[in-house]
């Protein structure tokens, strides 16, 4: 009955759904409302349907943060946020200790490297199978402990809308863990080329991806030479990275582009190459990258209409420059940053205001969703726009649990890969998307269901260790009796009222309201 009762919810049917739970009202609700004066609402709900939008869900914490700091100063913090995170000292802990967080990328690549050619010396052998596979799962390893320190920050960091964007970044700059080794460098293109730009100057973040050994091995540079053209990236680059399909280049832009990109690339052998003695002044390398002079076409292009000298590396820096001050590149980022913000078919308002300010502010990513926040247009999509999968488990744990600290966050990589948004496992370069058609499939809403069943019931999993098999500890939560909840009772809908209303316990009313369709958006 409770599954028939939560398929009939998503559907948004509360009110159905109660009629086949309970045919006749109880006289009394058998689990009784938290009083009115459980709790002083001095946050406005329309403060909070803001805190939704730009955070990963509101939980009672940031509520309070919202009431005492104000809408706008928050919002200011939000956009040019602290170096310090505000973690909790487990979290910092636990993050400071993982391989990822001690060991640099050419020391990871070393350690992936020896086992690897440790498997490949013995190929043919009955050692090889173990080999292989330790050599696989370090890979994994790698690439899982990227995910669980995203998780982390994504549900304790104080600066949320610096943990949203890199979510955002990352997927607009799609890699996939599942080609070659980029399961170990993941971590670290999301800790060095992603996080520390999201909120400055677009063509900085650019230029990180650009140089960063998981790009270039994800859509193939590094095998981009002079003689041997691969225009993979190129195309990308100007299709999904910056001035979007349609914006009018030619295929003979993209053919210039991939001409510039030539000798861009990726060492792992841990030695140079053996580099003309007349270029090697040209040589670059740094963090598994590299710059080959050997495989670069020297000869002089024209892109985009502007003409470049056949220099070297320093080609590669123009390029960078002339697609970030492209008309098209501004309407395109400002469209993406919109549709994840605002909503899925974005006011030409809007879009337009957030043009205009790319442009005038060479890219000033804070200044141009300091613009969306600012906009009519954002203020009526509040609680309209639909929950990707990662945004309803990270926002469902932080509306229960808050600030209370996991123990084992494997539970939420679970979700998300039953829910078909692992992280760093998009296969294609155009990322997620970020709209209501591509989650709301039955499917997915039966796993929603599962989810918030589990949340409500304190068996997730969450908060005891992966090895432990003893029962759960943690009590099931009480999401009422929290600020947040507090703060968006008065604009729940009649039909998700009366649903919640009628909860028999603790646990039965988190699920109804983990459920509902007020839930569900943001």
């Amino acid at each position: 009955m409770r599954a028939a009762r939560l398929r009939l919810i998503v559907a948004g049917s509360f009110l159905g759904a109660v009629a086949a739970c309970a045919p006749t009202p109880p006289p009394a609700p058998h689990y009784a409302p938290v009083a009115e004066s459980a709790a002083p609402l001095d946050t406005n709900p329309s403060d909070i349907a803001v805190l939704n939008r730009i955070s990963w869900g509101a939980d009672t914490s940031s509520a309070q943060t919202l009431a005492a700091e104000g809408l706008d100063r928050y919002l200011q913090s939000q956009l040019h946020p602290a170096a310090d995170d505000g973690l909790p000292k487990d979290v910092q802990i636990e993050i400071a200790a993982m391989d990822i967080s001690q060991k640099t990328l050419p020391e990871i690549n070393d350690d992936v490297r020896a086992l690897r050619d440790t498997a490949k010396s013995i190929k043919g052998t009955p050692d090889y199978e173990v080999a292989q596979k330790a050599y696989q799962h370090r890979l994994t390893d790698y690439a899982r402990q990227a995910a669980m320190r995203s998780l982390l920050r994504d549900l304790y960091s104080k600066n949320q809308l610096k943990e949203q964007l890199t979510w955002f970044w990352m997927n607009h700059f799609n890699v996939s863990q599942n080609k070659s080794e980029i399961r170990a460098l993941v971590g670290d293109y999301e800790e060095n080329a992603i996080r520390p730009h999201v909120l400055g100057k677009f063509r900085d973040l650019l230029a990180a991806t650009v140089f960063h050994p998981a790009m270039l091995q994800y859509l193939d540079n590094a095998q981009n030479a002079s003689g041997h053209i691969n225009e993979n990236y190129a195309r990308e680059i100007m299709e999904l990275h910056t001035m979007g399909v349609g914006s009018g280049y030619t295929q003979k832009d993209v053919q210039e582009l991939a001409l510039i990109l030539t000798g861009l690339g990726v060492n792992l052998s841990g030695k140079p190459p053996n580099v003309r003695p007349d270029l090697r002044g040209q040589y670059r390398a740094g963090n598994l990258f590299e710059f080959n002079p050997n495989r670069h076409d020297y000869g002089d292009k024209l892109f985009l209409g502007t003409p470049i000298k056949g220099e070297g590396f320093k080609e590669v820096a123009e390029a960078i420059a002339i697609l970030s001050a492209e008309p098209a590149t501004a309407h395109h980022i400002s469209m993406q940053l919109a549709q994840f913000f605002c909503c899925d078919t974005p006011p030409d308002s809007l879009v337009d205001a957030m043009t205009a300010t790319f442009r005038s502010s060479d890219g000033d990513i804070s200044a141009v969703l300091q613009t969306m926040f600012a906009a009519p247009e954002f203020r009526a999509s509040l609680g309209r726009k639909f929950k990707d999968p990662i945004h309803y488990a990270v926002s469902a744990f932080r509306a229960a649990y808050g600030d209370t600290v996991i123990l084992n966050a494997q539970p939420l990589l679970t979700w998300l890969n039953r829910m078909s948004e692992p992280l760093y496992g998009h296969e294609t370069p155009d990322g997620y998307a970020a709209t209501e058609a591509a989650w709301s499939g039955p499917g997915e809403m039966e796993m929603r269901f599962e989810i918030a069943r589990q949340i409500g019931l304190g068996h997730s999993g969450l908060f005891k260790l992966p090895d432990d098999t003893a029962k759960e500890p943690a009590p099931p939560p009480d999401v009422r009796e929290t600020r947040y909840y507090q703060a968006i009772a008065s604009d729940l809908g009649p039909a998700t009222a009366s649903a919640l209303a009628q909860a028999k316990s603790p646990t039965d009313w988190n699920m109804l309201f983990l459920s509902s369709p007020e839930f569900m958006h943001r």
